[in-house]
């Protein structure tokens, strides 16, 4: 969620917003279904202006009131007729409550699983599903959470065992409605007089808190994602200013007055272990805002948790600039966080992409308030996540090393670079499935592809090459930072999805790809290599890809390439042995 641009989660402003959207001032279009054991009608305005408020056109189907195993068990149905991008299950705790006194709870996780198989058959999208917030009765009292023999508990078992399967199926994701809940109040939450009248699935002052959740797994998936928190110093990593007060006297520790901040550093910490990158903008002379992680024992963050480190008397806009062209990310994946509003405002102001949260007075709320907001959605994690704190530091070296040459040929040169190019290897899916996810700006057709339909392409051996590229050199590994899927088509070799980590431009990968995969077309007898550029708000920097290559285009997004007259391009990379 971006507090910038939805500042206001009333059910009655977004409804009327999302009754009212101009389609035509929106960038990209999404196919959203609901299933639902409730009425879903609620919804639909609410998902709409939320999607929008992102730049997201939805049109949303909504299945027949609780049918959603024939919806989605019949291939015919109007629901596999619309071809969803994305099918949420939204399961309420008044629907179950009913079946669970008819029939107990067992049946119900078999239910849920056929349903998920069904979709994955059928409709070939992402899956999201919502689990179940917990009824507000408790027969047994206190002793409910040891018998085992309630509604509740058994709700509380089905939610565990729903998240286990889940955990087994990379392309279901979970809605957590029994956080939501639980955070609002079970007593505010449940409004069983809508609920008799109207099937409504909660109290309605509610109900955007839940189509949040559900637009934050959808935009996560289709690469809006926060990859960086810039954090400012002063009275937000610690309490009082450093230059008055000097690396021992600010406010940071375990307990008293400096606890607020120890425990905001130990939830970036944590964020940080999980993949998101950290960065300082602070208005400090460098050497004191260095001596306060280096010198002060109860400090949580090193300096070496930082991939950038911006300390000066600059405005904050243009140091911003600057650390996202150093980090290569879009505005739009970052988050600001200062105590000064002045400073919030100017962030705003000048980049307006840019995620500023608005901070409580009191420090003791930081944590609070920023994860309410749901900043750091994701619907996957990597290896390569989980190290991406090191892959910046690694890079921070080849700069390093860059600076020291003045012919870029010789730098590349002495990178001694290897990749290991192959095909979708089935341990590599779930990495592959996040990179089309999560790459924008180098990505030619920016297609979103599931793990369903990339494990098809791994065993579709006949009609699709498809190829990723990981790359090391003498510095470290990159990891995997391209994906190349090619399909023979009659005469021509069609390359249907381009993409790479901008983390390894100019390095001459797309070069050393480019010659593989017209060497593949040459193998195969094929005349022409054919590419399409699909232009989104975000990939202006790949719109002259082809043509840098030699291909031919009439209209700027279709291209051809003579295999017979490509030259091969000169790289300073070689095949891993």
């Amino acid at each position: 969620m971006n507090p910038n641009k939805t500042p206001d989660l009333s059910y009655s402003r977004l409804a009327k917003q999302g009754k009212r959207l101009d389609a035509s001032k929106l960038g990209s279009k999404l196919k959203v279904a609901l299933l639902s054991d409730a009425a879903s009608q609620q919804f639909v305005p609410v998902l709409r202006a939320l999607f929008a408020d992102n730049g997201v056109d939805a049109t949303v189907y909504e299945g027949n009131f609780d049918a959603i195993e024939l919806e989605a068990l019949d291939a015919n149905s109007g629901l596999h007729t619309f071809a969803p991008d994305i099918v949420y299950i939204i399961n309420s705790t008044q629907a179950l409550r009913a079946r669970y006194y008819d029939h107990g709870i067992e049946p119900e996780l078999p239910r849920i699983e056929r349903v998920w198989d069904a979709l994955a058959k059928h409709a070939g999208c992402r899956i999201v599903q919502c689990n179940f917030a917990l009824p507000y009765e408790r027969p047994f009292g206190q002793y409910d959470l040891k018998c085992g023999n309630s509604l509740y508990a058994a709700t509380r078992d089905l939610n565990t065992r729903i998240a286990q399967l889940a955990a087994q199926k990379n392309d279901i994701l979970l809605c957590d409605v029994e956080s939501i809940a639980a955070y609002v109040g079970r007593r505010e939450w449940f409004d069983d007089r809508l609920w008799d009248m109207s099937k409504t699935f909660c109290n309605l002052e509610h109900l955007p808190l839940v189509a949040q959740a559900m637009a934050d797994i959808a935009l996560a998936g289709s690469g809006k994602l926060v990859k960086c928190i810039i954090c400012d110093l002063d009275n937000t990593l610690w309490g009082g200013v450093v230059g008055d007060a000097g690396p021992h006297g600010i406010e940071i520790a375990s307990h008293g007055d400096g606890e607020a901040f120890y425990r905001l550093q130990k939830f970036l910490v944590t964020l940080q272990k999980r993949g998101i990158l950290l960065a300082v903008c602070s208005k400090n002379d460098r050497a004191n805002a260095v001596a306060a992680f280096e010198q002060n024992p109860e400090m949580v963050l090193e300096m070496g948790d930082f991939a950038v480190f911006v300390a000066n008397w600059e405005n904050k806009a243009d140091n911003i600039r600057q650390i996202r062209d150093t980090l290569e990310i879009g505005f739009d994946s970052m988050v600001f966080l200062d105590d000064n509003p002045f400073e919030r405002n100017l962030v705003r102001n000048f980049l307006p992409d840019v995620i500023v949260p608005e901070l409580p007075e009191d420090p003791a709320d930081y944590v609070r308030a920023i994860s309410a907001l749901n900043l750091f959605e994701t619907t996957a994690v990597s290896a390569e996540d989980l190290s991406r704190a090191e892959l910046y530091k690694v890079e921070a070296q080849r700069r390093l090393a860059q600076a020291s040459f003045t012919d870029v040929t010789e730098y590349l040169k002495s990178l001694q670079m290897k990749v290991v190019l192959e095909r979708f290897p089935a341990e590599k899916i779930a990495r592959i499935v996040q990179l089309f996810a999560r790459s924008n700006q180098f990505n030619l057709t920016t297609q979103r592809h599931t793990e369903a339909a990339c494990t098809q392409m791994m065993q579709d051996e006949a009609n699709v090459i498809p190829l990723c590229a990981s790359l090391s050199d003498q510095y470290g590994d990159h990891g995997l930072i391209s994906i190349v899927v090619a399909r023979p088509e009659g005469d021509a070799l069609r390359l249907s999805d381009w993409l790479m980590s901008c983390r390894v431009l100019k390095r001459g990968v797309e070069d050393y790809l480019m010659n593989h995969a017209v060497s593949i077309a040459r193998e195969r007898g094929l005349r022409w290599v054919k590419g399409q550029f699909i232009p989104t708000s975000k990939n202006a920097m790949v719109k002259e890809f082809y043509a840098q290559f030699g291909f031919e285009s009439a209209d700027q997004l279709n291209w051809i390439l003579d295999t017979q007259r490509y030259s091969p391009r000169e790289t300073f990379i070689s095949a891993a042995g």
